[in-house]
């Protein structure tokens, strides 16, 4: 039964990223954000890889699937401008609002997403939800802080955790900590992450309200269902 569901979502990303093509720029260069459905669309991208003269990937390992393809891979200090950012999301709520950082890569994915004009969510249909707070909140910490910020998360009501990694805290690929935060109720996403953003020792925090999504290709059992915000 586990492989039979698993197999199913493994379809619905693939159809979502193949629909993500359609919002590319022939001859722009593009975003490319983190884990395992941008993995899929990374994979449709061999097909119409002459029409991406560069990208800006916001992970180490989008990187080097993308370089991997033949795909140049710029700086973001390099690029002004991109015409779209293309990755998933945890949960997204009907304003386009997400949780995101699951794959550890929350602060340079909100960085490329700020460089784009567009952003393309692609995710499965268990992503939508109604309000955001399911998912266990990421925040990337100055590892210094980590004990400051995980005690104001429990004056909020929410429990904070270290993330970990063979036994280690894991650490990000710009040097930092993880903590997940679960049990928050997120009434006001685009405040809650202002709020969370001015704390002493956060880096960022996997509310992506100031950069939400533009539009939202959800995978379903009947098809890809667009979703504009």
């Amino acid at each position: 039964m586990t492989r039979i569901a698993s197999a199913t979502q493994d379809e619905l990303k693939a159809q979502v990223a193949q629909a993500a093509l359609a919002y590319l720029v022939p001859g722009q260069i593009i975003g490319v954000g983190t884990g395992s459905t941008v993995n899929r669309f990374i994979e449709a991208l061999a097909r119409v890889k002459d029409q991406v003269p560069a990208a800006v990937s916001s992970s180490q390992a989008s990187t080097e699937r993308l370089r991997a393809l033949g795909i140049a891979v710029l700086d973001a200090n390099e690029v002004e401008r991109l015409s779209v950012y293309i990755d998933g999301a945890d949960e997204i709520d009907g304003q386009g609002c997400m949780i995101k950082g699951g794959g550890a890569a929350l602060t340079r994915e909100k960085i490329v997403a700020a460089l784009a004009e567009r952003f393309i969510c692609i995710a499965d249909e268990s992503k939508r939800v109604a309000r955001l707070g399911s998912f266990p909140l990421p925040v990337e910490v100055v590892p210094m802080a980590t004990a400051h910020v995980a005690r104001r998360f429990h004056a909020m009501g929410g429990a904070a955790t270290l993330r970990m990694w063979e036994g280690a805290p894991m650490v990000t690929d710009n040097g930092q900590h993880i903590l997940d935060v679960h049990g928050l109720r997120i009434d006001d996403p685009l405040a809650l992450e202002s709020a969370i953003n001015q704390w002493p020792g956060v880096v960022t925090v996997g509310i992506f309200a100031q950069q939400r999504a533009q539009v939202c290709l959800l995978g379903t059992p009947q098809g890809v269902k667009t979703v504009s915000y």
